[in-house]
């Protein structure tokens, strides 16, 4: 195969949601469908040890929810498919807005029963902002929910999308008998047994077709045609362009849980999903089929595996290809750096690969060379743009709770910290290291993570700071600063990098010393992250 063909048949998307809105369970369904796994693992169900498959970190599997985002790649109908599970809590959004980044469409999941949720919002929100293709798939069709039109009018409305369905149900909760799929013209009718033959389709060439009555009913049957005719006078059709532009958004009913609808969806999905699509650097706009290899890193995991101790890089490969054992310049560390066992993904299993393309995601072994929005090259010194790093609104007191083991915990933090997950602040007037989150839920993963994957016992203790704010003085020899870290001195400390960073207490507090100190600009965000 061609290395064009090679990065055309190259699918990457990301799956997102509000939590428990059946994003984790219809990845796994997905990698059923590509007969990437046998059995798929119920997330919530305690009966069943398997968890599921993207959701490997132990914690996880207890909470039942996502924490971290998860690779996961399979071979379905001659396309390669690379999916990332997000995670869904508001706790956890700064590792999907960066993982955002690294996908070419996006796969929305909502919930028949709720609706529209705030954490949908915000993650919408930034995907119309990238103009990232999106797919929504309206999930748990068997429960009792909205009525179809509402969801889709809930849709249009709440998100701001511009939506056409390619399937629609066939009746709802207890009435719920099946899907018609407008893409493919045809019916798939609900079994609860979950085994069921996914072929199990019935092709209907002719709505008015009798067949049709005696498949579900006379009264289904009439309520659907009607139902299929309004679809067609008030949406769009489906117009591959406008949903590669992100200005249309196609619809997919389904139930996750009983595999229901995926099919439809995935089998769509591959035929008008972008293949690898082009990003901005700072110098210009690099394009998947060029030869020369560029890539950045948009997260950092360590111990993928605790019983190796090992910390990966994942990098998107946004040109060319990537190869085993030929060297690449680390842009930001200005040195080339070569790769024994690059990793490709199947949740925490990892294999050895000797070649990726462009829309591909790579682990590389780390010990300690990447930062989040790193770039690698064959020697152009560009940065890839729009990897974002946030203030933290949550701060506390880190303490060791179990002296004899100082050096895990320091280890646990510096490589935790380098995950982007939260940061780690040192106050300069004392020493003490203060650890600040997007979520007050990452600490608990965190002191989880320090104990079972390092060793390290930690407890907190509140910190009053309202945002980090990274000080810009204009001229670090001038008065006016020295002043302001005389006064401030309480509330300055120093980041992982040696940033100096003001830990301000309230919103009034910034302004105030914004306009007594106008030389010292204070930025909510810190460069050197990006």
């Amino acid at each position: 195969m061609s290395f064009k063909d090679e990065i055309l048949r190259r699918r990457t998307f990301g799956v997102i949601a509000h939590p428990d809105a059946g994003k984790t369970t219809l990845t796994e369904k997905l990698l059923l469908f590509g007969g990437a796994i046998q059995e798929a693992g119920a997330v919530k169900s305690n009966k069943i040890k398997k968890g599921a498959t993207s959701d490997f970190m132990e914690i996880e599997r207890q909470r039942g929810i996502s924490v971290a985002t998860s690779v996961l790649a399979f071979n379905y109908k001659d396309k390669k498919i690379n999916i990332l599970d997000t995670p869904g809590h508001k706790d956890f959004a700064e590792d999907t807005f960066r993982t955002l980044t690294a996908v070419d469409s996006v796969i929305v999941v909502i919930d028949v029963a709720k609706g529209v949720e705030e954490q949908t919002e915000k993650l919408v929100e930034v995907c119309r902002m990238r103009n990232i293709p999106m797919i929504v798939f309206i999930n748990k069709l068997d429960r009792e929910g909205k009525d179809a039109f509402d969801l889709l009018d809930e849709v249009e409305q709440k998100l701001g999308l511009k939506v056409t369905p390619l399937s629609f149900p066939i009746g709802m909760g207890y009435d719920f008998q099946g899907i018609y799929n407008i893409w493919e013209k045809n019916i798939n009718l609900f079994s609860e047994d979950s085994r069921k033959n996914i072929e199990d389709v019935v092709t209907v060439d002719n709505l008015e077709d009798e067949a049709l009555d005696k498949l579900v009913g006379e009264k289904p049957a009439n309520k659907l045609r009607e139902e299929l005719e309004l679809v067609a006078e008030v949406y769009p059709d489906f117009d591959r362009e406008a949903y590669i532009n992100g200005d249309l958004q196609p619809v997919f009913f389904g139930s996750a849980l009983n595999n229901f609808g995926v099919r439809e969806l995935l089998d769509c999905f591959i035929e008008i999903a972008p293949s690898p699509r082009a990003k901005e650097s700072d110098t210009r706009l690099v394009q998947p089929d060029e030869n020369k290899f560029a890539g950045f890193v948009f997260k950092i995991h360590a111990n993928m595996d605790p019983k190796h101790r090992d910390r990966l890089a994942f990098i998107k490969i946004v040109s060319g290809t990537f190869e085993r054992n030929k060297p690449y310049m680390h842009v930001r560390l200005g040195k080339k750096l070569k790769f024994s066992s690059p990793n490709a993904f199947f949740a925490e299993k990892k294999e050895i690969v000797d070649i990726s393309y462009a829309g591909d995601i790579v682990g590389l072994h780390d010990t300690g060379n990447f930062k989040i929005g790193d770039t690698l090259t064959e020697g152009e010194l560009m940065n890839f743009k729009g990897i974002p790093s946030f203030s933290p609104e949550h701060f506390r007191y880190v303490n060791n709770a179990d002296p004899m083991k100082s050096k895990q915990l320091e280890k646990g933090i510096d490589q935790l910290m380098d995950e982007g997950v939260a940061q780690l602040f040192t106050l300069e007037l004392n020493g003490r290291k203060i650890i600040g989150t997007v979520g007050a839920l990452q600490y608990e993963v965190i002191q989880y993570r320090l104990e079972h994957e390092y060793g390290a016992k930690c407890t907190y203790e509140n910190f009053p700071a309202f945002k980090a704010c990274w000080v810009r003085p204009e001229d670090v020899k001038n008065e006016e600063f020295a002043e302001f870290k005389r006064v401030k001195q309480k509330f300055l400390a120093k980041d992982k990098s040696g940033q100096l960073v003001f830990l301000a207490d309230s919103e009034f507090s910034i302004q105030m010393t914004q306009s007594k100190y106008p030389t010292v600009k204070l930025d909510y965000v810190s460069e050197r992250i990006l």
